[in-house]
C-alpha cells in the first residue's frame, strides 16, 4: 500500500473518544484466568442473576473448580471438545468456563436447531461430553450413538430459582413445558448432583494465547456451518478491546444478559466482558419482549447488548410506555442494520446512548464500533476498534485496494481474527491472506474513516448486468409507515438473469396491497432495482440473533420454480 492509500493512513483515528488509544498493552492472561481475578477482588458481589436466583463470584469460581474437576474426571484432556447445548442459564456459564480451565476446547451449540444441525456440529467438532437442558435430553440420548459423546449432563431451568419459585417448579415445570422426564440411560448424569459430588480442586492444567479455546460455529447463513477456532489470545485480547473502547464504564455495571451466549456476539460483549469486568450479569434465557421489560424493569441493568429485533420488539410492546428503562446507560447494537427512528425511540424511551457495531463469528466478534460519545454516524458500522486495520478491495481480484467512497470487499486484521476454521484448510486459505480476513461484506469508508456496510457479497443481484444490492431496497421499505420488517433477494428472471423479490412484514394492525408498495418504492429506486415481486409473511425466517435467512428464502424460491 502507498502512502497516499486511505486505509494506511486510519483517518478513523481522528475520532476516537479521549482516553481510547491506537494500540492497547495487553494483559497475558486468559479467560478462565479473568474469573479467578474477579472472584478474589469482588469475592461477595453478585455475578449471576438467573430469575432472582443470585451466584456471587466466589460462588461461581468455585462451581467452575468443582465442574472442572468432574470433567478431569470424565477423561476429558487438554484439546477435547467439550459441546454446550444450553439457553442463558447458570450451568452453561460454569461449564464454558470450566472446560477451558482445563485446557478443553468448548463447543457452543443453539438449542434451537434441529437434531440434523447438532449432529454436524457435534461429529465435526468430534465432542466428546455434553451438556444439555432436561428438554432435550432425550433427544440427544437418541442422537449421541451417532456422534463420539460419551458423557450427557443434564440440567434443568428448576436447577437454580428463589424461594418460592423453587418451591413450585417441581408441580408446574412440566405442565408449562418448561421441564421434562428423561429417560435412564448409561452415562446420562444430573447436573447438580455431580457439583456435589466433586470437589473443587481440578488439576492445574496451563494455558496459552496460542492455545484453541473454542470451536464457534458459523451461523450457517450462507452455508454449511464451520467451526471458527478461536485462540485463549483471541478472545482475552477481544474483551480487552471491548473495555478499551468504553472507558467510561466503571466496575460497578450490570449487564443484561440477553444475547444469546451460545452465539459468539453474546459470548464476548455480554458473558465474557462482565466476568472480565467483574459485573453482575442478569440472565435472560428467553430474550422475548415481555421478558426483557421484566428483567430491565426489575434488575436495574446498565449496559445491553441487543439486536435489532429485540429493541424493536420492546418498543412495539403494549407494556413498553409504563416500563422503567431508565437503568440502561449504553447499548450496543449489532448483527443487523437498527433503523433511525428505532435508535431515536429507545434512547428518548431510556435516556441512554447506543452504538451500532460489527463484526463476525471468524473476529471474536467486534471490528467496529461507533464512539460511545463523539461522532455516531448513522447507517454507518463505526469506526474500527484498537489494533484493527482495515481495507476495502475490489471484488473481482480481492487484493486491489479501491479508492476513497467506493465499494469493495472489506478485508479486516487484528489480535482478535481468527486461527482458522477447524479441519477445513482450503475454506481457511480463502478467508485468510498475509492475516487479512476477508469478510464477505461489500463495505465503504468515507474520508473520516467510518465503514458502511453496503451488502453481503453472497447476497448481490445481478439483474441485467447492474450489481443490485439489497440494502439499498431494504431500507427504501423499512421507511413505509405500514412495514415493520422487509428483506430482498435475487430470483431468476427468464431475461435479467435475476429480478428483485421483497418479503415483507406488516406492522400489527396494517394493511397493505402489493400495488402500494410497487408504487411506494418506484420514485426512490433506479427503475433496475424495482421488485417484480412482493410477497407478505407473518414472520421471516431468523437466526438466534436476528439476522434474516436469506438462503431458506432463496431455496424456498428455487423449489417453487423447479
Amino acid at each position: 500500500m502507498s502512502a497516499s492509500n486511505p486505509y494506511l493512513a486510519k483517518p478513523w483515528l481522528n475520532h476516537y473518544e479521549s482516553g481510547v488509544l491506537e494500540h492497547i498493552q495487553y494483559e497475558p492472561i486468559c479467560l478462565p484466568d479473568c474469573l479467578k481475578r474477579s472472584a478474589k477482588r469482588f469475592p461477595d458481589k453478585m455475578a449471576l442473576s438467573f430469575q432472582g436466583y443470585q451466584i456471587t463470584f466466589s460462588k461461581l469460581d468455585e462451581m467452575v473448580d468443582r465442574f472442572a474437576t468432574c470433567l478431569i474426571d470424565f477423561g476429558i484432556q487438554k484439546g477435547d471438545s467439550v459441546a454446550i447445548l444450553l439457553p442463558n442459564t447458570i450451568p452453561c456459564v460454569v461449564a464454558y468456563f470450566a472446560s477451558m480451565r482445563i485446557g478443553a476446547i468448548t463447543v457452543m451449540n443453539n438449542p434451537l436447531y434441529s437434531d440434523r444441525e447438532l449432529y454436524h456440529q457435534f461429529t465435526d467438532a468430534e465432542a466428546k461430553v455434553l451438556i444439555t437442558l432436561d428438554l432435550l435430553g432425550n433427544r440427544m440420548i437418541d442422537l449421541r450413538p451417532q456422534t463420539q459423546i460419551k458423557q450427557i449432563v443434564i440440567t434443568s431451568i428448576g436447577d437454580y430459582l428463589p424461594f418460592p419459585k423453587n418451591l413450585l417448579f417441581p408441580l408446574i415445570g412440566k405442565k408449562k413445558g418448561l421441564a421434562a422426564k428423561v429417560k435412564p440411560a448409561e452415562d446420562v448424569y444430573q447436573w447438580k448432583t455431580l457439583l456435589s459430588r466433586y470437589a473443587p480442586s481440578p488439576a492445574h492444567v496451563p494455558l496459552d494465547f496460542e492455545d484453541v479455546a473454542m470451536y464457534q460455529y458459523t451461523g450457517g447463513t450462507t452455508g454449511v456451518s464451520k467451526g471458527v477456532m478461536l485462540t485463549h489470545g483471541n478472545l482475552s485480547k477481544q474483551i480487552q478491546q471491548i473495555c478499551a473502547w468504553f472507558p467510561q464504564f466503571g466496575p460497578d455495571e450490570i449487564m443484561l444478559g440477553a444475547l444469546p451466549f451460545f452465539h459468539v456476539f453474546g459470548l464476548s460483549t455480554a458473558m465474557n466482558l462482565a466476568i472480565y469486568s467483574g459485573w453482575g450479569n442478569i440472565l435472560v434465557p428467553k430474550p422475548q419482549p415481555t421478558q426483557l421489560l421484566e428483567a430491565i424493569s426489575k434488575y436495574k441493568p446498565t449496559f445491553a447488548p441487543l439486536v435489532p429485533t429485540m429493541y424493536i420488539g420492546m418498543l412495539e410492546h403494549p407494556k413498553i410506555e409504563s416500563t422503567d428503562l431508565t437503568s440502561i446507560k449504553g447499548c450496543f447494537s449489532g448483527s443487523a442494520p437498527l433503523p433511525v427512528e428505532v435508535i431515536h425511540e429507545f434512547e428518548k424511551k431510556t435516556g441512554s446512548t447506543i452504538v451500532e457495531g460489527y463484526g463476525l463469528t471468524e473476529s471474536c466478534p467486534v471490528t467496529h464500533v461507533n464512539p460511545f460519545k463523539g461522532q455516531r454516524k448513522i447507517g454507518s458500522i463505526g469506526v474500527p476498534i484498537p489494533d484493527t486495520v482495515c481495507r476495502i478491495v475490489d471484488l473481482k481480484n480481492g487484493a486491489t485496494d479501491v479508492p476513497l467512497g467506493e465499494s469493495g470487499e472489506l478485508l479486516i486484521k487484528g489480535p482478535q481474527i481468527m486461527k482458522g476454521y477447524w479441519k477445513r484448510p482450503d475454506a481457511t486459505a480463502e478467508a485468510l491472506t498475509d492475516g487479512w480476513l476477508h469478510t464477505g461484506d461489500i463495505a465503504q469508508m468515507d474520508e473520516d474513516g467510518y465503514f458502511y456496510i453496503v451488502d453481503r457479497k453472497k447476497d448481490l443481484i445481478i439483474s441485467g448486468g447492474y450489481n443490485v444490492y439489497p440494502r439499498d431496497i431494504e431500507e427504501v421499505f423499512f421507511e413505509h409507515p405500514k412495514v415493520m420488517e422487509a428483506t430482498a433477494i435475487g430470483i431468476p428472471h427468464p431475461k435479467r438473469g435475476e429480478a428483485v423479490k421483497v418479503f415483507v412484514v406488516l406492522k400489527e394492525g396494517k394493511q397493505a396491497t402489493t400495488e402500494e408498495l410497487m408504487a411506494y418504492c418506484q420514485d426512490k429506486l433506479a427503475k433496475y432495482k424495482w421488485p417484480t415481486e412482493i410477497e407478505f409473511r407473518k414472520d421471516l425466517p431468523k437466526t438466534n440473533v436476528g439476522k434474516i435467512l436469506k438462503k431458506d428464502l432463496r431455496a424456498e424460491e428455487l423449489g417453487k420454480r423447479k
